[in-house]
């Protein structure tokens, strides 16, 4: 199998041969063959750029090394559509052959993992997983809301907030209820507007760990508003450790929801805080496929290579839910929130596993402290 890396760079400020800009306007092709690869990001402090790079076993194989016509970042790559991915499929397939590459091979525990997607062109995340849904309302006190069951839904975040593995640094007030979020992402391959349920699958480059940071209480404070979580969400969203193309999960595939359209998997999820198992689901408990949270997003807008999209909270998948579950159970029970110095590891079978340590920002500025009286 073969596996991709990218780190961050200027886009704006590189130039390309026509060779590599052929690639980037296949990306409108009407057609796209998923082929078995994982797709990670590195950064090489040589150039501080990010480059795209194959991985085999503990070693990767810089793509533009292997051939200069192939892109060079991840970005690049997904808006080359199939002709990318075969020329480097063509090359992986050389090296599961054992024949020789003109690129050299490099230990992947010697560089910086980045977000498979380090540049996204937008992020969404939806509500796919009923069993959270139902518990944090429950533990509310409130009913379960019947539109749940009528449409997906999704919500928009920063995009330029997005991470990969290593330190997530926090601001004062994100401390306050400072949570994580166990979720699955996806990333589009191709523009499509208007896409149907039933193709929609077929829009999906690959699949990855995702970590939807939450600071609860500036989260709550703002949806008194109804305006979504805003400062509460903007801040972190962690993605990684690479992008696993949906072949490799073939064998995983089970059916959907009844009712319901689109590709499902059976893949564990699970997440340990300071190495304490806190969290444990399933993916194939999505009640909304990615299929359908697809067909709602693109309808009347265009879906772009590199547009990230999220699952939403696996059941059990966060503190916010853990701790009213506990309260619910036990008026004692005490709460647990993240902390400066925790570490928290995420892993969902096949995805890998994604690890973060949550870091103070040395600035004290608060924007709790410049509310204004009522």
């Amino acid at each position: 199998m073969m596996r991709i890396c990218c780190a961050f760079q200027n886009v704006a400020m590189i130039l390309y041969t026509d060779a590599q800009l052929a690639y980037i306007f296949a990306a409108t092709c009407t057609t796209f063959n998923i082929y078995p690869m994982k797709l990670i990001s590195y950064y090489n402090p040589t150039d501080e750029q990010d480059h795209l790079a194959m991985v085999h076993e503990e070693n990767f194989y810089d793509l533009q090394d292997m051939d200069w016509r192939l892109p060079g970042n991840m970005q690049l790559f997904l808006y080359g559509g199939e002709e990318a991915f075969e020329t480097a499929l063509e090359y992986d397939q050389m090296l599961r052959e054992g024949k020789s590459i003109r690129a050299r091979p490099k230990l992947l525990s010697s560089v910086q993992l980045m977000a498979p997607v380090p540049q996204p062109t937008s992020c969404r995340d939806g509500y796919a997983f009923r069993q959270h849904v139902e518990a944090a309302r429950r533990n509310r006190k409130v009913e379960m809301i019947p539109e749940f069951d009528q449409y997906p839904i999704f919500y928009f975040t920063n995009h330029n907030s997005i991470q990969g593995p290593g330190d997530i640094v926090c601001m004062p007030d994100h401390f306050q209820k400072l949570d994580f979020e166990l979720e699955v992402a996806i990333v589009i391959n191709r523009k499509g507007r208007n896409i149907r349920a039933e193709e929609a699958d077929s829009y999906i480059a690959g699949y990855m760990i995702m970590n939807d940071m939450s600071a609860r209480v500036l989260q709550m404070e703002e949806m008194k508003l109804n305006l979504g979580p805003a400062k509460g969400k903007d801040f972190s969203t962690v993605i990684g450790p690479w992008l696993v193309t949906p072949d490799e999960l073939e064998s995983f595939k089970v059916p959907c929801k009844e009712g319901h359209v689109g590709n499902n998997y059976n893949l564990d999820m699970k997440c340990w805080v300071n190495g304490k198992l806190v969290s444990s689901g399933n993916m194939g408990d999505m009640d909304w496929t990615f299929a359908e949270i697809i067909e709602r997003a693109s309808y009347g807008v265009d879906l772009l290579p590199g547009d990230v999209i999220g699952s939403g909270t696996v059941g059990t998948g966060c503190f916010l839910e853990l701790n009213g579950t506990g309260k619910f159970n036990d008026p004692n029970y005490e709460e647990q929130w993240l902390q400066e110095g925790d570490m928290v590891e995420m892993e969902i079978t096949g995805l890998g596993h994604l690890t973060n340590t949550i870091v103070k920002d040395e600035s004290e500025f608060s924007i709790f402290s410049l509310k204004k009286e009522g």
